[in-house]
C-alpha cells in the first residue's frame, strides 16, 4: 500500500498547523504540530507535516536533548539549515526555562544553588563548567560557561573565572561541573583545582564559596563537607 503525500497546500488551510496556532494556541497543538511551524516547509517529495512526523518516529521529543544536526540530517527533507534551526530552538527553549525574571535571586545553600541550575546539565555527554557569580548579599548576578571538558576532565584556567568576576562586580563565586557518569565523588584533580582557585579567591579577594559537582539526581559540595579552604 502506498502513502500519498499531500503538498501543504493542498491541506485545508484550518488543519495546517500555523492556522490551528492561531486559532486554538499553540499549549493545544501536537509536537508534530509545533516541530512542523520550526521546520516551515517542506520538499517536492514531502511536506512539512510528513517531515515532523517521520522525525518524531525517529526520534522521540524527549531525546531531544541529546540530538545533534548529523543526526537531524539523516531524516530526509532535513537539511544543515532546517537542522540548526531545531538546535536553536532547543537552545531557546531551554533558556527561557532556566532564566528568571530581572529581580535577582537570593540562593543562601548548595542546595538551592544546584536546584536552580541542575538543568544546565541534563543529557550533557562532557564535562561542563560553569561559575556562578554573586553580590554582596549572596544574590546571583550571572551564570557563565566557562569550559567544556572531554568526557572526563575539564581545562580550567584560574585566570577566566576572576576575569569575569571582576567584569560583573561579583563578591564571591560558586563553581559548578558535572560529572557525566553520574558518581560525584570528586576527582583527585577536582580536589587540586578546587584548593587552587580557592586560593587564588583569596589573594584576589573574590573568595570561592564552594564548589558544587552536579549528578542526574543529586550533588557534591566541598563547602558542605569542609573541603574548601577558606570557609
Amino acid at each position: 500500500m502506498s502513502i500519498i503525500h499531500y503538498k501543504i497546500k493542498e491541506i485545508p488551510e484550518s488543519e495546517r498547523p500555523r492556522e490551528r496556532m492561531k486559532q486554538i494556541g499553540s499549549e493545544n497543538l501536537t509536537d508534530k504540530e509545533l516541530l512542523a511551524i520550526i521546520l516551515k516547509n517542506g520538499t517536492k517529495k514531502q511536506n512539512v507535516n510528513d517531515i515532523a512526523l517521520e522525525l518524531l518516529r525517529k526520534y522521540p521529543l524527549s531525546s531531544f536533548k541529546e540530538l545533534n544536526s548529523s543526526e537531524l540530517m539523516q531524516i530526509s527533507g532535513i537539511g544543515e539549515v532546517k537542522a540548526l534551526e531545531i538546535l536553536a530552538a532547543r537552545e531557546l527553549g531551554k533558556r527561557i526555562f532556566l532564566r528568571k525574571n530581572k529581580q535577582l535571586i537570593k540562593l543562601s545553600s548548595a542546595k538551592e544553588i544546584w536546584e536552580d541550575s541542575k538543568y544546565l546539565f541534563v543529557g550533557l555527554k562532557q564535562e561542563h563548567f560553569y561559575c556562578l557569580y554573586f553580590n554582596n548579599k549572596q544574590e546571583l548576578i550571572e551564570r557563565k560557561l566557562l569550559f567544556m571538558g572531554t568526557i572526563n576532565r575539564s581545562i580550567t584556567h584560574p585566570r577566566e573565572i576572576f576575569k569575569e568576576a571582576y567584569r560583573v562586580s561579583a563578591s564571591s563565586i560558586v563553581c559548578m561541573h558535572n560529572h557525566p557518569s553520574n558518581d560525584i565523588r570528586p576527582s583527585r584533580e577536582d580536589i587540586i583545582f578546587t584548593e587552587n582557585i580557592t586560593k587564588a579567591g583569596e589573594i584576589q579577594g573574590i573568595p570561592i564559596i564552594d564548589h558544587i559537582i552536579v549528578g542526574e539526581d543529586s550533588f557534591y559540595s566541598f563547602y558542605e563537607q569542609n573541603n574548601i579552604l577558606n570557609l
